[in-house]
C-alpha cells in the first residue's frame, strides 16, 4: 500500500501500533512504520495518531486524548484538523519515533500487567511492572532517536496505563488467561479480536537485542508467550534480578 501511495500529495495517518512482524525466529527485528514509510515512500508526507483510547469509548463520544504525530508540521495540522472535537482532544507532537514506540511496547507490557492480576500478585505488584515497564519503553525509544519526555504524555505513560489496567484491554486480558492456565492459542482464540502485543513483543525484543538494550519485562514475556517459562516462572525471573539503581 505505501509503494502505491509514495507519490501521493495528501498527508497519510497510520493508526496501527507495533513492528512489523519478523518473517520468523530468525529474520531480523522488524521495523516501526515511519521506517517503513522511509524505505518505501521517502517522499511521502505521513504520520500517525495514537494514545489511550479504547475504540469503544471513541466511538461512545466519551472524552479522550490522543497526539498526532510527524515529522511534517503540514501533517499534524491537517490531523490535528481532522479530529480535534468537543470529545476528542488532539495534540501534535513531532517526536513519531517516541510516539511509535510507545504504543507498541505498551500492548507487550498489558500482557504482563494482565498476567500479574490474573496471579492475584496484588496492587503493588502491577506498579511496579508499570513503572519499570515505562523505564524499558524510555530505554528502547532514546536508543532508536527519540525524545524521553515523549514517553510522559499520551502515548507513553497514558497508553500504557490505560492498556495496561483496562478492562477493555484485550492485551491484558491475554496475560489473565494465560495466568488462569490457558495456553496462548486458546487465550487468543477466546479473544475474538487481535492483541497486537502477542505478536509485537518477539520483534521488540529482537529491536532491543541489536541495540543493547536492557528489556526484562519484555523478555519474560516473549518466554512466556513462546512456552518457555510457566506464568509463576516468568514472576520469579523478574523477581530474582540482582539489585541496581534506579534508572531509566
Amino acid at each position: 500500500l505505501l509503494e502505491q501511495l509514495k507519490d501521493h500529495r495528501s498527508p497519510v495517518a497510520w493508526l496501527c501500533k507495533g513492528f512489523e512482524a519478523a518473517p520468523d525466529s530468525t529474520a531480523s527485528a522488524g521495523l516501526l512504520g515511519h521506517e517503513i514509510r522511509a524505505q518505501l515512500a521517502p517522499r511521502l508526507k505521513a504520520g500517525v495518531l495514537s494514545g489511550p483510547s479504547f475504540a469503544l469509548e471513541v466511538a461512545r463520544g466519551q472524552p479522550t486524548a490522543l497526539v498526532a504525530a510527524s515529522e511534517h508540521a503540514c501533517v499534524r495540522d491537517v490531523l490535528v484538523a481532522a479530529f480535534h472535537s468537543p470529545t476528542l482532544r488532539v495534540y501534535a507532537n513531532d517526536d513519531i519515533v517516541g510516539v511509535e514506540v510507545g504504543g507498541a511496547v505498551k500492548n507487550v507490557l498489558a500482557i504482563a500487567t494482565g498476567l500479574c492480576d490474573g496471579l492475584g500478585l496484588g496492587l503493588n505488584a502491577r506498579a511496579a511492572l508499570i513503572t519499570r515497564g515505562l523505564a524499558e519503553m524510555t530505554r528502547l525509544g532514546l536508543a532508536l532517536g527519540a525524545r524521553a519526555e515523549t514517553f510522559m504524555g499520551l502515548s507513553g505513560l497514558g497508553d500504557l496505563v490505560l492498556t495496561a489496567t483496562g478492562d477493555l484491554s484485550r492485551n491484558r486480558k491475554v496475560g489473565q488467561l494465560l495466568a488462569e492456565g490457558m495456553n496462548l492459542r486458546q487465550a487468543v482464540d477466546s479473544l475474538g479480536h487481535v492483541a497486537e502485543g502477542v505478536y509485537t513483543a518477539r520483534t521488540a525484543v529482537q529491536r532491543a537485542r541489536q541495540l543493547g538494550v536492557d528489556m526484562p519485562i519484555s523478555e519474560a514475556v516473549v518466554a512466556l508467550l513462546e512456552g518457555r517459562l510457566k506464568p509463576a516462572q516468568a514472576v520469579a525471573t523478574l523477581m530474582g534480578r540482582d539489585p541496581k539503581q534506579e534508572t531509566i
